[in-house]
């Protein structure tokens, strides 16, 4: 049964080597190369999401040969600006790590 009061957030939608067709979900600058489970987690962490649920076992549908994951956040905002506030916070912490 499908949950409404939960967002699934997956890693791809943040990878800046994929294209839109494969899934990624913003712009190239707000994305970063290969993001982690754990950098997305800290990104959701940061933006005041808690993530109840984490799986990075899983295959992303529109790459099911590549294992990625994902979190699960209660639903607060719509989808599109949790995930634009998330990859804010991803830049922001890849800028700081490479400084």
């Amino acid at each position: 049964m499908k949950d409404y009061e939960h967002v699934v957030i997956w890693l791809d939608y943040f990878n800046k080597t994929l294209s839109k067709k494969m899934g990624r979900r913003v712009s190239r600058d707000k994305s970063i190369f290969d993001p982690s489970l754990k950098e997305l987690i800290d990104a959701a962490k940061a933006a005041g999401f808690q993530p109840t649920e984490t799986n990075d076992q899983v295959r992303f549908p529109r790459r099911p040969y590549v294992r990625s994951g994902y979190i699960v956040i209660p639903k607060a905002q719509p989808k599109s600006k949790i995930i634009s506030i998330i990859s804010e916070k991803l830049v922001s912490r890849r800028v700081k790590q490479s400084k």
